[in-house]
C-alpha cells in the first residue's frame, strides 16, 4: 500500500526518507514541507534524513516501539475497532477526576493493566480519569513531563493500541479520560525538534529546558505542531479532555496567544465531533484571563488547578510555613480560597516579595479544580511524603471532606483515597549514564541547599525509587486505610445527591471562622459543613431547625445548645437542612 510521509524542515536543502535499506529523497512542497508517497504499510519503521546526515524520528511520530532514538513505526488510527460510538462526552462541572501515573498505578505499569482497576474507580465514585502525561520520553520509566516525541504514546505503557484500549475500557464504563500534555518544554534525551526548524527560542527561558519558539519568526508552523497534537489527543485517542502542564511557562506576546488558538482549535473539533471535549490549564499566575471566555477577553480554558486552595488546605493541617507555604496558614486564608478561589487576587505576597494575582470576579467555581494533592505537591517533595505521612487519619478526613464539598470540581491522586502509604517519588531510567548521573546530582543538590542530607534523597535513577512508588493495592483492604476509603466513597455519593455540592456556585458559598480556636463553617444553600482543626473541642456559633439532618461526621456526634454548634476534636461534620 501507499503510504503519504511529509515533514517540515525550513532549514534543510534535501530531505530523505529512510525506509528499511533504502533512501529517497522528498520532494520539496514549499514553507519548509517535504513530502512523498512511498510503498509502505503499518508497522513499518521509518526515519528522517537532513541533507545527507544520521537518520531522525519523524517529529510527528505516532509510534517510537524502541525509545525516542529508535525508529518511527507507521500507525493507521482508522484500523482500530473503536465500541465507544454512543459515548458523548462528559460535563467537567460534575465531574470527580482521578490522576493517575500509568507506570506506577499498577505493579505491571501499563495500559491494559489499568484497566483491570477501573471498577474500584467507578465504586470509588470517579467519573474522569486524568493521565500524567504519556508522550514517549527517555526510558522505561518516568514521571512523562520530560517527552520528546509528542505525538507517540509511551511504548513501555502499550503504545498507541494500549491507549486506545484503555480509552475505550474507559468509556465503556462510563468514565472519562483527560491527557496531561506538556507545551512549555521538551525533555532532554532525543529531542531532535530544533535539528529540523525553529522550535525553540532563546528569547525566553524556563527552569526545566529551552522556550518552545511560539512568537518568534518561522513560528506559525511551530503553534500549529502543538495545535494538532493537542487534536490528534481528542481525535485518534478519543480523549475527553486535555490538561495543559505549566502555562505560566508558555511565553507567547502573539495577539492570539496560543492558549487560545488551542481553545478555538479543539471547539470546532467538538462540534464536528459532536461529542463535549474541554481544556485544563495548571497556572501559578493567579491571572482570571487563563479561564475566562474568549468573548470576554480570556483564553478559553474550561478550567485551572486551584493551587491556592491547596495551599491555604495543607499550610492548616500540615502546619508547614516553607517556601510557597509561607503566604499561608491561617484560616481566613482557606475561608477565602474557598469563597472566591484566589487567596492572592491583588494582594501582597511575602513569598514573591510583590503584589500577585488579579480578583476572579465573575469567575465561577466550575473553572477551577480542587485537589489536598497531586503528582506535584507530593513527588516535589524531598522524600516524596504523601499527606498521610503528615497528619493523622482525622485530619486526611477533614482535608478531603472540604474537597469534596468545595464549590470547585475535586480531584483525588492515585492512592489518595484510601491514605497509601507508599510514596510518590521522583525517578527517571535515562540510558544516557551522563545525564542520569547529572539528574541524581542535581536532585541532590536542589534539596541540599534546602538542609537535607544528601544521602537520605532517594536517587531518581535507582530502580528502587521507581518500585517504591508503585501502589500497594493490599492496604485499600486493611484498616485504618479500608475505612478512609469507606469515607472518599461516602463523600462522593453525598457531593452527587446534593445538587448543592455539585452547582459550583461561588455566590452560593458564605464562611464563617475562628482563627484562634482554629475551626471553619461553610455554608453552601442548604449544606453547612463545620470543621475543627484544633485537637480540643470547639464551640461555634450556628442555627438550627427543626429540619436540620446530620449527614456525616468524622468524629463523636457533634452536640447543639441554643444556637451554639459544639464540635468533636479535629472533626468534620457535614448538615443539611
Amino acid at each position: 500500500m501507499t503510504e503519504r510521509f511529509e515533514v517540515w524542515a525550513p532549514r534543510a536543502q534535501r530531505v530523505d526518507l529512510v525506509l528499511a535499506d533504502r533512501r529517497i529523497e522528498m520532494a520539496p512542497e514549499g514553507g519548509g514541507w517535504f513530502a512523498i508517497e512511498a510503498d509502505a504499510q503499518p508497522g513499518d519503521d521509518y526515519r528522517f534524513a537532513l541533507d545527507g546526515g544520521d537518520p531522525l524520528p519523524d517529529p510527528r511520530s505516532p509510534w517510537q516501539p524502541e525509545g525516542p532514538q529508535g525508529a518511527s513505526r507507521v500507525v493507521d488510527h482508522d484500523s482500530f475497532l473503536w465500541q465507544d460510538e454512543h459515548w458523548k462526552g462528559l460535563q467537567l462541572p460534575g465531574a470527580v477526576i482521578y490522576e493517575l501515573h500509568v507506570g506506577t498505578f499498577t505493579p505491571d505499569g501499563t495500559f491494559d493493566a489499568a484497566i483491570d482497576r477501573l471498577p474500584h474507580l467507578l465504586e470509588l465514585g470517579v467519573t474522569a480519569i486524568e493521565l500524567l502525561p504519556v508522550a514517549e520520553f527517555s526510558g522505561r520509566h518516568g514521571w512523562g513531563y520530560d517527552g520528546v516525541d509528542l505525538f507517540a504514546p509511551h511504548h513501555a505503557y502499550g503504545g498507541p493500541d494500549g491507549l486506545k484500549r484503555f480509552v475505550d475500557a474507559c468509556h465503556a464504563q462510563g468514565l472519562g479520560v483527560i491527557m496531561d500534555v506538556v507545551y512549555n518544554h521538551l525533555g532532554p534525551s532525543g529531542n531532535y525538534l530544533g535539528q529540523f526548524g525553529p522550535y525553540f527560542t532563546d528569547r525566553y527561558a524556563t527552569p526545566w529546558g529551552e522556550a518552545v519558539n511560539f512568537d518568534g519568526a518561522g513560528s506559525s508552523a511551530v503553534r500549529a505542531f502543538f495545535i494538532e497534537n493537542a487534536l490528534m489527543w481528542l481525535d485518534d485517542y478519543h480523549c475527553d479532555g486535555l490538561r495543559l502542564d505549566a502555562v505560566h511557562a508558555i511565553l507567547d506576546s502573539s495577539a492570539l496567544h496560543i492558549l487560545e488558538e488551542i481553545a478555538i482549535a479543539v471547539e470546532k473539533l467538538s462540534n464536528h465531533l459532536g461529542r463535549q471535549l474541554f481544556l485544563v490549564a495548571e497556572s501559578d499566575l493567579n491571572d482570571p484571563r487563563i479561564v475566562q471566555r474568549r468573548e470576554a477577553g480570556g483564553y478559553g480554558m474550561d478550567a485551572q488547578w486551584s493551587d491556592d486552595f491547596h495551599h491555604a488546605l495543607h499550610a492548616l493541617v500540615t502546619g508547614e510555613t516553607n517556601g510557597y507555604y509561607s503566604d499561608f496558614g491561617d484560616v481566613e486564608h482557606l475561608a477565602v480560597a474557598l469563597e472566591q478561589a484566589f487567596v492572592y487576587g491583588g494582594q501582597y505576597s511575602a513569598f514573591r516579595d510583590r503584589v500577585h494575582g488579579r480578583p476572579p470576579v465573575g469567575i465561577p467555581g466550575k473553572r477551577f479544580l480542587a485537589y489536598i494533592q497531586n503528582h506535584d505537591q507530593i513527588g516535589n517533595r524531598a522524600r516524596g511524603d504523601r499527606l498521610s505521612a503528615l497528619v493523622p487519619p482525622e485530619l486526611l478526613k477533614v482535608a478531603s471532606a472540604l474537597v469534596f464539598t468545595s464549590p470547585f470540581v475535586p480531584m483525588l491522586f492515585q492512592g489518595e483515597e484510601w491514605g497509601a502509604t507508599t510514596p510518590f517519588l521522583y525517578f527517571t531510567d535515562h540510558p544516557d549514564p551522563e545525564l542520569g548521573r547529572a539528574v541524581s546530582e542535581g536532585r541532590k543538590t536542589e534539596f541540599e541547599s534546602f538542609g537535607w542530607d544528601p544521602a537520605s534523597i532517594p536517587d531518581p535513577q535507582d530502580p528502587n525509587t521507581y518500585e517504591r512508588s508503585k501502589l500497594d493495592w493490599q492496604e485499600a483492604e486493611v484498616s485504618p486505610h479500608a475505612e478512609l476509603l469507606e469515607w472518599h466513597r461516602e463523600l462522593i455519593r453525598l457531593r452527587k445527591r446534593f445538587p448543592e455540592l455539585s452547582d459550583c456556585d461561588l455566590d452560593g458559598v458564605t464562611t464563617f471562622f475562628d482563627e484562634d480556636q482554629r475551626a471553619l463553617i461553610m455554608q453552601r444553600g442548604a449544606i453547612t459543613v463545620a470543621c475543627n482543626f484544633s485537637d480540643g473541642e470547639v464551640d461555634v456559633p450556628a442555627e438550627r431547625s427543626d429540619s436540620t439532618q446530620l449527614l456525616m461526621t468524622s468524629g463523636d456526634q457533634p452536640h447543639w445548645s441554643q444556637e451554639t454548634l459544639t464540635l468533636a476534636p479535629t472533626s468534620v461534620s457535614i448538615f443539611a437542612g
